[in-house]
This record gives C-alpha cells, sequence and structure tokens, in this order.
C-alpha cells in the first residue's frame, strides 16, 4: 500500500504590490466505516480505512483526527487502536444530544461501508516519558488513556488507571482493560460515588506523570488537587472550551504578520482567525473553538492572552505560539508568523 499524501491549501495574498502564496499543508482523505460496534450504552467505536486501501499517516498515543461529515459540524476524535496498524484507525464516539450535531449523526446516520472524510491526526496530548504514570478517565475520556495505558505496558513503566463513569454499562472498553488486572481501577458512579481524588492525589509524586480526560468538572477538579505537585506533572485534553472567567478582557489589539507584511486590528468582538481569513491570508482551521489546535500559530513579539484548551501551563508560559480562533493579546501588539 502506498504512503499518505497531505491536503494542501494554498492561499494567495496580494498586498501594496507584493503577492505572497501561503502554502499549508495537512493530511486529508476519503475514508470507509469497516466497522460500527457498540462499546457502552451511547458509545460506539467505528474502524476506518483509507477508501484506497493506502496507508493512513502514523501517530502516537494522545492523537485525534477531525470526522468531517457532510451537513453537520468537524468534531475531533481520539485515536484508541493500534498506532502500529496504519491500515485502520479506530475512533470511539459518544452520544452527545446537547453537542453541535457530529456524535448524534455517527449514531444515527453513519453506517458500514459509507465514507467521511478524516483530517490529521494531531497530537496535543502526547505521553511524555515518565519514571510512573496515573492515568485518570472520566466517561469517554478513556479513549485517548487506552494507547497510553499499552504503551506504558510494553515500555514496562509503571502505571496505574482510575475509570470513573455514570455506570458500568455507560462505560465503554472494559472488556479490554481487564487483561490489565488490579492496575485498572472501575469506579461506576452508581456503585462507590465520585472519584476519590483527594485520596489519590493527595500527596505530590515527583517522577508521577498524571494524565486525565473526561467532562469539564473532572478536569478542573483534577488541576485543583495537582496545583502543589511539580511543574509539568499534570497532562488533561479538552474536548471542549476552556471556561473563561466572567470579566476575561475584549479589547482590539493589532497583529502583525510577518511573512504578508499586514498589520491588522482585531476589534473586541472578532477574533484573530476572522480578521487575518477576511484580509486574505490562509490558515487552516477546523473547529473555531480552541480545541482541535490545527490554528495554532507561532508569536513573534507580543505576549498572547491563551484561551484555548489544547496547551498545558509550561506551554503557555513559553509565550511562543497561541490558537488564534480563541486566544488574543494582552499586549498592544502581537507579532505572528503568517
Amino acid at each position: 500500500m502506498s504512503s499518505p499524501v497531505p491536503h494542501t491549501q494554498l492561499e494567495t495574498v496580494s498586498h501594496a504590490g507584493t503577492v505572497l502564496t501561503v502554502v499549508a499543508s495537512e493530511y486529508e482523505a476519503n475514508v470507509v466505516v469497516e466497522a460500527k460496534d457498540a462499546v457502552a450504552d451511547g458509545v460506539v467505536a467505528l474502524v476506518l480505512r483509507e477508501a484506497h486501501g493506502r496507508l493512513l499517516p502514523a501517530w502516537e498515543p494522545g492523537a485525534h483526527v477531525d470526522l468531517v461529515l457532510e451537513g453537520a459540524p468537524t468534531r475531533q476524535y481520539s485515536l484508541c487502536g493500534d498506532p502500529a496498524d496504519r491500515s485502520a484507525y479506530r475512533l470511539g464516539v459518544l452520544r452527545e444530544p446537547q453537542s453541535r450535531g457530529g456524535s448524534m449523526r455517527v449514531h444515527d446516520r453513519l453506517g458500514v461501508g459509507d465514507r467521511v472524510r478524516v483530517r490529521g491526526p494531531r497530537n496535543h496530548f502526547p505521553l511524555a516519558p515518565a519514571e510512573r504514570y496515573l492515568f485518570v478517565a472520566g466517561g469517554i475520556g478513556i479513549t485517548p488513556l487506552l494507547t497510553m495505558v499499552a504503551a506504558a505496558e510494553v515500555s514496562g513503566t509503571p502505571w496505574s488507571l482510575v475509570y470513573g463513569g455514570r455506570s458500568r454499562a455507560s462505560m465503554a472498553f472494559l472488556p479490554e482493560l481487564k487483561g490489565y488486572g488490579d492496575r485498572v481501577t472501575v469506579c461506576p458512579q452508581d456503585e462507590v460515588g465520585l472519584l476519590d481524588l483527594d485520596g489519590l492525589l493527595a500527596d505530590p509524586a515527583p517522577g508521577t506523570a498524571v494524565y486525565c480526560c473526561g467532562p469539564e468538572p473532572l478536569l478542573a477538579a483534577i488541576e485543583q488537587r495537582c496545583a502543589p505537585w511539580p511543574s509539568g506533572s499534570l497532562h488533561v485534553e479538552r474536548f471542549s472550551p476552556r471556561p473563561q472567567a466572567e470579566n476575561a478582557p475584549q479589547r482590539s489589539f493589532v497583529v502583525e504578520l510577518a511573512s504578508s507584511g499586514l498589520s491588522l486590528t482585531v476589534p473586541a468582538d472578532r477574533s484573530i482567525l476572522e480578521v487575518v481569513e477576511q484580509a486574505g491570508v490562509g490558515v487552516l482551521s477546523s473547529c473555531s473553538e480552541g480545541t482541535c489546535g490545527t490554528c495554532e500559530t507561532a508569536v513573534l513579539e507580543g505576549v498572547p492572552d491563551h484561551r484555548d484548551a489544547v496547551l498545558d501551563e509550561v506551554e503557555r508560559a513559553a509565550n511562543d505560539c497561541l490558537m488564534i480562533c480563541v486566544s488574543r493579546s494582552c499586549t498592544d501588539r502581537l507579532v505572528l508568523e503568517l
């Protein structure tokens, strides 16, 4: 099978007599739904293969792809199959009636043999080397952690997983996790209540990397409990926008695009992405809510006001990139590599 070819996006910008062509590329292709199986109440697992039998791009634990569905918003889903198997991708999809409609379309209308498009993969939740791992999953947040657990097992690194959910019936992939024995603690809320985070995280453990994915209340609680831990210990992934403070400033500022030679004003009621696109500069973007990482852009000067759900605290403190769909500027001027 041949190797994947990235999708290339070309945009031509004309400014002050200079014509600039911006080239951005990311893999995008049609895939066929080979299998669709219920793996818990309200959760299906999809197996996707490239429509012409080509190999899919390589990926590592923590990666996700965009699932592009006709007539529904593009959504991001974690890869939860075997990274060594480039012939197929596996995704776990939770039915979310209150979402923008992508998961409902997957559950109600997408069938075996149907074609969809995938874009990516991207990884803003990589498994960093550590002396030991503590994985904490809430509900569908188990999907990126499945491959992390497998990778830790192969590497021989000590690990444990605490997995919470509403009920056993709603918790996906339990049969796969059963083989790991007592290193996996299953905590259905209707049987044991909420996860005992105080007991789990009370004592900071140098050398231990904590990885958590799940609903916002769980992530917020984990962040609070891990505040006394060594910097960089906690790694979380969000698939919904990070809550913003009610008094988060909304003011105008200037962005200078170093490669395009443009200086643009970003009004208080518009995003950097909107202003940049209106100026004719091609930027790859997807979610427009700061969760997918597609629009990550390098910062050359100025201090970003990070409002995404992608970067961790160490990455934010570096101030060398931002997600232009939601983030803004703490300074009056921001110079971007666009």
